[in-house]
């Protein structure tokens, strides 16, 4: 057992410091294994180094995706190794061969998540959203289910369930991104209105948004430049602009 400051600042470096200079990377599978399952940070930051166990070295994880579902809570959007977790999420699902019950539940989960999630993160996870539709084209009764939300007294998905076979997700339908079309951030509401339309083929580069803060995205609205609305239809005449106003007589705007 190691000290929670000493685990992470281990499994920060060991994917790229450690195993790639080990002669045998497979001694670190028990090491890697329990610390996924510890939870919290640590288990985000032993992705890294599963992810080339099970990649490189063959290593097998009958429960991986199981767990890697439990690691969705409201705290993913918000933590500091959010690109980090994103990124290897987005590797991990991006096999054709998964089943379709699996995606739908991670689609499910992130979308529900993503109702309480700032601005930036979800300027990153609906085009993630979108990316998953267009791999698993199975799963898009999500969103083109007949009737949708209107016909459903309730939503069948059992977000506390922990397997996500269980979890009824292809029942259910994306309600949430509905939601999300009419969020404060125009940016956000724009991007959840893209599931309106039929998806291209050609999925969206999320590289550049895993990143993405709230400085940023405060710095770009600030730089917009402002479109000039035109507010009175009359020439203002005096200081308040009325017509045979004794103020008119007195005051001038020059």
């Amino acid at each position: 057992q190691l000290p929670t400051g000493l685990y992470k600042k281990v499994l920060v470096i060991l994917h790229d410091s450690v195993l790639p200079y080990m002669n045998e990377p497979t001694l670190m599978m028990d090491f890697l294994t329990v610390a996924y399952g510890i939870g919290g940070a640590i288990s985000l930051l032993a992705l890294n180094g599963l992810f080339i166990l099970i990649h490189q070295h063959n290593l097998e994880y009958p429960d991986f995706y199981k767990k890697l579902y439990s690691l969705l809570d409201p705290s993913i959007y918000h933590v500091k190794y959010r690109a980090r977790f994103f990124h290897l999420t987005d590797l991990f699902l991006s096999s054709l061969h998964l089943p379709a019950y699996l995606v739908a539940a991670f689609i499910k989960r992130l979308a529900r998540l993503a109702l309480t999630a700032p601005p930036e993160a979800l300027l990153m996870i609906l085009p993630f959203i979108c990316n998953l539709f267009r791999r698993h084209p199975a799963c898009r009764v999500l969103v083109h289910r007949p009737g949708g939300p209107a016909d459903m007294s309730e939503d069948p998905y059992v977000m506390e369930e922990e397997e996500p076979s269980k979890s009824r997700a292809l029942e259910s339908c994306l309600w949430e991104v509905q939601s999300l079309q009419n969020h404060y951030h125009p940016d956000v509401a724009k991007a959840a209105a893209v599931l309106n339309q039929s998806l291209s083929e050609m999925e969206d580069d999320i590289s550049g948004l895993l990143e993405l803060s709230a400085c940023e995205l405060f710095d770009k609205e600030v730089k917009k430049k402002a479109v000039d609305v035109p507010l009175e239809f009359e020439q203002v005449r005096g200081l308040f602009g009325k017509k045979n106003d004794i103020f008119a007589e007195h005051f001038s705007l020059d």
